[in-house]
């Protein structure tokens, strides 16, 4: 038993010899990282995969489905800009129809971004200088990036800024707690401004992060920062570490957003400075509307433009996206079947200058006796609007693609000699609140009751295919709904709020292109005219701090030059002086402003966040802590009088979306919570 013994060591030790000398063989299909990182085009493939990482809210984001998606891409839903019928009425947090959250993809970008800070380095020798100092610098811009992204969603986070080694560390030193929000915030302005200083001013390739584009997610993730500091009013320790991982010290919170908004300033003061980029005006025309339209127009569509500072770019086949298939007016509708997934709301026209309105702000279709305006053409009541309207939104009649875009909800074939009253009436009770009629078909004269009493004087399309006729009065027919609707809450492949999206949609794409998968056209994720409003919020929110001047600047002249300068391109009313932009009031219209001018680009959603006013700001009689409706513009053709007439109210899918004030901090996913000892949920939740 003891020779046998010995003999089964004896083999044993033989065929492990055997095994880890094949063992100790890489396998072929694996590269080295001294392979790696031994030339440019090595680490142009570890950048590349650190690339198609980076939380990027492009085409392929949504609220609704986080990132690098290509399902319907809904910009605008839920900051009342727009609603999409896949957007969710009561969305409250992101990655809604996803599992998982982005607090679990991010880590993996972080690994790569510390790595290569840690790694490269040590073949320092296979690059030049400028070259080393460009990779290093990409590393801590996508690090910044990372971490803004995290602390935007989530508050304090695992500051992981080395290499976590894994399996070879002990278990406690990969447990790394959440630290403070405000430490967070630090550590994202550190890998910024370290990024800053190791960038080039070029992209030394197209897709690459330069200074300028750093200076801007700088800029744009200060103002967050900045903004969280000095409206959040949700603070907490977590269970486990006692650590602040929301809010601010509230003794400290005031000094550190006017430390957080002088960075955002000085950043975006730096881009202004290097006259590097201005804002688009190759069509731009003074007292031209029309030049000015196309202009913006035009802007979203020239790689030339000297107001991109940064772009998310898209070629067919090997990357492409859906927005034009997903968004198209419905009488373009694409082989795919989508239309209209991303419909904007008249809450976010009546942002826009040159229509008439109520003294309250709200567009203004009944006349002084409580009648509908009548108007020649559908495109009447825009005729004399801001450009950047029509810009971002396909109205009523609007051209695209060489059509008149077909919006009417009905046709109106009543007595037109003492004008038209409101329709939303049934059994004679006008109603235009929420518990009004909720559709067109409930009301008295498509129901042929009340006033209209055995008179049907209303017609309708249930939806796109189902239509009642009317024979006007030259006996010429048309269909109750227009060609690209809206059809009421049955079909929603239409302009359900009266309104499509225009900006992004490309407008030379091709209508056997129009198809999942086939737009290329590029997004813009930073471009010169965030910069001029990011310096005018900043200094805006400093002058109520009581400062005047950064970095030798006048504040007050800053911000309203920068108001003026995009106001004066986008067409709308000039204000009357740079009072116009001192105090609260000032604050607001810089604000109003930005949602003007970003609205579809992933933007505003976060801006209402950091402002912290998504929740509590009344729309319509609502706030979104309550559940908020919007409203829509519905343009309906009398055949008696030969014109059209618009009735205003609540959007008829009464779609509503609900947020509390706890729900700024999204939930981390509970199952990272359970298996760790220290990293703590958001409190109370």
């Amino acid at each position: 038993m003891k020779v046998r013994y010995s003999l089964c060591i004896i083999m044993t030790l033989f065929l492990w010899s055997s095994c880890k000398k094949y063992l100790d063989v890489p396998p072929k299909n694996i590269v080295n990282e001294s392979d790696l990182f031994s030339s440019s085009k090595g680490v142009s493939l570890y950048l590349s995969r650190m690339y198609s990482q980076m939380p990027f809210e492009d085409f392929k984001y949504s609220p609704a489905r986080q990132f690098f998606d290509d399902w319907l891409v809904t910009p605008g839903t839920n900051e009342g800009s727009s609603l999409g019928r896949d957007a969710g009425e009561a969305m409250t947090s992101e990655g809604w129809a996803r599992n998982g959250a982005y607090w679990v993809r991010a880590f993996n970008l972080l690994r790569d971004a510390n790595n290569l800070l840690e790694s490269l380095p040590k073949y320092k020798a296979n690059f030049g200088d400028a070259e080393l100092k460009d990779y290093l610098g990409e590393a801590y811009f996508a690090r910044g990036m990372v971490f803004y992204a995290l602390a935007k969603r989530y508050g304090g986070v695992p500051l992981v800024t080395s290499v976590l080694k894994y399996p070879d560390s002990a278990a406690a030193q990969l447990e790394k707690p959440r630290a403070t929000e405000e430490e967070t915030w630090n550590q994202v302005l550190a890998d910024f401004n370290k990024s800053i200083d190791l960038l080039p001013e070029t992209s030394p390739v197209k897709g690459y992060a330069n200074k300028y584009v750093a200076l801007g997610f700088k800029s744009e993730a200060m103002l967050f920062a900045g903004s969280v500091a000095k409206y959040n009013k949700i603070t907490g320790f977590g269970q486990k570490t006692k650590v602040r991982v929301i809010g601010f010290d509230p003794s400290t919170a005031a000094a550190a957003s006017v430390k957080y908004f002088t960075e955002a300033f000085s950043a975006a003061g730096l881009i202004m400075k290097s006259g590097k980029y201005s804002l688009y005006k190759k069509k731009w025309a003074a007292n031209d509307k029309e030049s000015q339209y196309q202009n913006m127009v035009d802007m979203f569509f020239d790689a030339a433009s000297a107001e991109n500072i940064y772009t998310k770019d898209y070629k067919y086949p090997d990357l492409a996206h859906g927005f034009d298939a997903y968004n198209i007016p419905r009488q373009l509708m694409g082989g795919n079947g989508y239309s209209a997934g991303n419909c904007p709301t008249l809450d976010f026209v009546e942002l826009f200058d040159g229509f008439p309105k109520n003294q309250d702000g709200t567009i203004k279709v009944l006349d002084a006796n409580g009648k509908y305006v009548l108007y020649d053409k559908v495109t009447d009541l825009f005729a004399n609007a801001e450009p950047r309207l029509r810009a971002n939104v396909i109205l009523p009649g609007d051209v695209f693609k060489g059509q008149a875009i077909e919006i009417r909800r009905g046709i109106f074939t009543g007595d037109v000699s003492n004008g038209i009253n409101p329709l939303r009436v049934v059994n004679g009770v006008a109603n235009y609140s929420i518990g009004g009629p909720q559709t067109y078909n409930q009301v008295d004269a498509y129901t042929a009751k009340g006033s209209f009493a055995g008179n049907k004087s209303l017609f309708l399309s249930q939806n796109g295919t189902t239509h009642e006729v009317v024979t006007l009065p030259d006996g010429s027919k048309m269909n109750g709904g227009g060609k690209s609707g809206p059809f009421g809450n049955s079909d929603m492949t239409a302009a359900f709020t009266g309104f499509t999206v225009r900006k992004w949609l490309n407008p030379n794409m091709a209508q056997a292109l129009v198809l999942e998968g086939r737009s290329e056209q590029s997004f813009i994720l930073m471009r010169y005219a965030e910069v001029l409003l990011n310096a005018a919020e900043a200094a805006s929110e400093l002058m109520l701090a009581g400062t005047t001047t950064v970095d030798g600047y006048d504040l007050q002249a800053v911000a309203y030059s920068a108001i003026k300068d995009i106001r004066e391109r986008a067409g709308a009313d000039p204000m009357a002086g740079a009072g116009d932009i001192l105090g609260a009031n000032g604050l607001a219209l810089i604000r109003k402003e930005r949602r003007k001018e970003l609205g579809f680009e992933n933007k505003i959603l976060w801006d209402i966040r950091r402002w912290r006013t998504q929740h509590s700001d009344i729309l319509n009689g609502f706030t979104q802590s309550d559940g908020a409706y919007y409203r829509g513009l519905y343009p309906f053709y009398s055949s008696v009088a030969n014109k059209y007439f618009f009735d205003a109210g609540f959007e008829e899918a009464r779609k509503r979306f609900r947020i509390t004030e706890q729900e700024y901090y999204f939930l981390i996913p509970s199952s990272e919570v359970n298996k760790s000892p220290v990293i703590d949920q958001q409190p109370g939740r």
